[in-house]
């Protein structure tokens, strides 16, 4: 799934020679925008159809066309939010052999991303402790899936390769709370470079610190 269009985007910019298809697209990344900018004031749950609806310059019966509720729309936004990330993350992993590589080279996937997606990462670092129940649930459940994905990758890498599953897991739970911290402070930092370069520094100090670590931990028999 493609990132949400920019938030100046209306179904009816540009829409002439576009098909059935690409217009009812259009709309509905401008319903995607629209429910991003909306919730940075009061969060989802204070998100209403009807003000979406207006705010994208659609009746409030059209929004039905592409969500069922402001719920399953919060939970496209996750799903957008996380995806590409994964896959980058997992690109990253596949590429680089040694975990120097891959730290230095995932602080700075994470920085670029947050970087070019603050409005998604602001919305997950929101919603994932105040936003409604099914939202909350898929962001838990995207971040299980980076922690599972993960202690996979980490268990064709020398050194943790002979870790107890449980083991691996446990790595693997530290080093994304730890990037899901990185992220959130990524954001704090309000696009001042200075101050990203200082969060990422200390992200990947700490990763390496966890890693020494952990390059050392022996499972139990």
């Amino acid at each position: 799934m493609g990132p949400v269009s920019s938030p100046s985007a209306r179904p009816g910019a540009a829409a002439d020679g576009l098909s059935r298809v690409e217009r009812k697209e259009l709309t509905r990344q401008s319903i995607l925008a629209a429910a991003l900018r909306l919730a940075e004031t009061g969060g989802l749950s204070a998100v209403s159809l009807r003000q979406v609806a207006k705010d994208v310059g659609i009746v409030p019966t059209a929004f039905y066309r592409h969500f069922d509720s402001i719920e399953e729309l919060g939970l496209a936004l996750v799903d957008e939010a996380f995806v590409s990330l994964r896959a980058m993350l997992r690109d990253v992993r596949s590429a680089d052999p040694t975990f120097k590589d891959i730290i230095d080279s995932s602080v700075r996937v994470l920085t670029e991303h947050v970087r070019a997606q603050r409005g998604h990462f602001l919305f997950i670092a929101r919603e994932r402790f105040a936003g409604p129940a099914a939202v909350r649930a898929a962001i838990r459940h995207e971040i299980e899936l980076c922690e599972r994905e993960l202690a996979t990758d980490l268990a064709r890498l020398p050194g943790p390769d002979a870790w107890a599953s449980e083991d691996l897991y446990v790595l693997a739970n530290l080093i994304v709370g730890a990037v899901v911290s990185t992220a959130e402070e990524l954001l704090v930092a309000e696009g001042r470079r200075s101050a990203e370069d200082a969060v990422a520094d200390r992200a990947r100090t700490q990763l390496r610190m966890m890693l020494v670590g952990a390059l050392n931990w022996r499972s139990r028999p």
